[in-house]
This record gives structure tokens, sequence and C-alpha cells, in this order.
């Protein structure tokens, strides 16, 4: 694996997720967000900007978590703009992302809503 590798489809970026969060590369990890990007973590908070998205990495990451892949649904793509999503493993709730072409070709995160629950029955 090289941390250089690019996401050359929208569906790469899930696999280059796992790679690099399981050799412990918050700094990959963030490479694979636009600058500006937003991601809905941890719950119930927003983390903004690919230096937040890697400081926030680095603590979860201390903590040697091991991630498994999980096939990914299938992408939507509008020109520029790609929906990708994967159901967890455990089967509680959704991952979704919303990526985007950048110049060279290769995608990048812009939105990520890592966990969706469904909702409290009541």
């Amino acid at each position: 694996m090289s941390e250089n590798e690019k996401a050359l489809r929208p569906e790469d970026l899930t696999r280059l997720f796992v790679e690099r969060a399981n050799a412990g590369d918050a700094a990959g990890l963030a490479a694979l967000y636009e600058e500006d990007a937003v991601m809905a973590y941890p719950p119930g908070r927003v983390t903004t900007g690919r230096d937040a998205i890697r400081r926030l990495w680095e603590e979860v990451l201390a903590q040697a978590p091991r991630f498994a892949p999980e096939e990914p649904l299938p992408t939507l793509v509008s020109g520029g703009l790609a929906l990708t999503s994967t159901p967890p493993r455990d089967g509680a709730g959704a991952r979704a992302q919303v990526v985007r072409r950048q110049a060279d070709g290769s995608w990048l995160r812009v939105l990520d809503q890592p966990e969706f629950r469904p909702p409290a029955a009541g």
C-alpha cells in the first residue's frame, strides 16, 4: 500500500480508508478528504477541515482499532460528484460519503457521515 496512492474510482476511497486506518496512518486518512471537508464524527459533532480530521483520526487511531472491509453499495455518480455508501457489518445504520472528482481525475471525500443510526422506535 502506498500512502500516495490515489482513489481512481469513488469506491477506492473505502478500501484506502481501511488500509490506512489499520496501518495507523492518520495523515494518510486525512489525505482522502478535501481541504475543507466536513465529517459528522464523533457522534453528535461535526469535524471540519483536513487538519481537524487528521487530529481526530490521530486520537481514534491511538486506541488501535481494527477496521474490516465492508462491501460497498452501488455508487451514484453525477458528473464530478458521487455518493458512496456501505452497510456496517453489524447491520446497524449505514455509512455514506459525498466525494468529488479532482482536477487530476482522482476522488476525495467532501462530506462523510460514518454512522447513521436508525431512529429510535417510538
